[in-house]
């Protein structure tokens, strides 16, 4: 598989840590996982991409189906990104929507606050 990662599970958020590739290949699992985990709980998300190597439009998209799920159960989605994950964001506008943060502290304190 070119994706790998770990999860840990908090109180109120859950850490997906990944690194490899997320594209065509990796999304269907990727999705199928996180989907499950976010069903199950807790509803908040952060999701490390600080050591992906690539993403393709099929990651960009597989992002966004669990930023709108995460909102869906009232939970949020936080993305630590890396210059090369932020550069791809960018170029279609999402880094507002998907919340990129530069690390982890960061993402805990937009929970913390409530801020999307």
């Amino acid at each position: 598989m070119s994706l790998r990662g770990s999860r840990e599970v908090k109180e109120n958020y859950q850490i997906f840590r990944l690194t490899g590739l997320l594209d065509a290949f990796s999304e269907p699992d990727f999705r199928r996982v996180v989907s499950k985990c976010i069903d199950d709980g807790p509803t908040n998300i952060i999701l490390d991409l600080s050591a992906i190597d690539f993403i393709d439009s099929s990651g960009l998209g597989v992002l966004v189906q669990m930023a709108k799920k995460t909102q869906s159960v009232n939970g949020k989605l936080q993305v630590i990104s890396n210059p090369r994950v932020t550069q791809t964001v960018k170029l279609v506008r999402l880094e507002q929507f998907l919340s990129l943060q530069p690390n982890i502290e960061s993402a805990l304190e937009n929970l913390a606050s409530g801020a999307a």
